[in-house]
């Protein structure tokens, strides 16, 4: 028994370590390329360095995070060919679990999603031009998304689009909405739940095509203005 406690102890403080970074990194708490050093993570998160050196491992492995040998981590950077490979690649992936979606979503999943864009619609109405609103409205946005994945009944596309979903710049997407983005955005959520409801593929594949589009878009202009 002994030696399960500490082990136990051990991979909640990883956790905890891992998404504090993680919400800081969402939060835009370093600029790109800023140097994670372990010690100074350690203190302000309240833990040990191992947990922290966990949690940067796992957050190299979602793209978040560099680690270089000798050299010690630091914040991804990010230029305009990630991009295009990114938002690429999630058209062609997210497009097609859609599709999947339309023909295999249950009556809970749809409830569930139904749920997400009301609550989203709902915080869009009482604004979202603070930080912490813009967070909170992307948590529901990747919520929404990886509902949709699930929805697709399919495990393989679900591990394969889990890395590309973590993209910061996609986290990070309605920091470079203009008010009228975020509700044409709200626009595509309702109405890509209204073609999973009609089991319509080719409908919400569509709709789906375009979101991300216009997201890229977006995305884009703001990566411009950073360079």
């Amino acid at each position: 028994m002994s030696s399960i406690a500490p082990a136990s102890q051990h991979g909640h403080a990883s956790e905890k370590a891992y998404q504090w970074i993680k919400q800081k990194i969402l939060a835009n708490r370093w600029p790109d390329g800023a140097a994670l050093k372990e010690s100074d993570l350690s203190n302000e998160i309240g833990v040990s360095r191992t947990p922290v050196r966990d949690a940067l491992r796992r957050l190299t492995l979602e793209g978040l995070v560099e680690t270089i040998p000798n050299q010690g981590s630091r914040l991804k950077r990010w230029d305009s060919q990630d991009l295009e490979e990114i938002f690429g690649l999630r058209v062609v992936m997210e497009s097609y679990g859609a599709r999947l979606a339309a023909t295999r979503v249950t009556e809970k999943e749809l409830a569930e999603l139904y749920a997400l864009c009301d609550s989203m619609e709902s915080l869009v109405a009482t604004g979202v031009e603070s930080a912490e609103a813009k967070q909170q409205l992307t948590r529901l946005n990747e919520r929404f998304h990886v509902a949709i994945m699930q929805a697709a009944h399919s495990h393989r596309l679900v591990a394969l689009t889990g890395q590309v979903i973590s993209f910061p710049l996609v986290y990070r997407t309605f920091e470079t909405y203009d008010p009228a983005e975020i509700v044409r955005s709200m626009a595509h959520h309702r109405e890509l739940v209204d073609a999973f409801t009609a089991r319509d593929p080719v409908w919400a594949e569509s709709v789906m095509r375009a979101h991300l589009s216009a997201g890229h878009q977006s995305t884009r202009r703001a990566l411009k203005k950073t360079r």
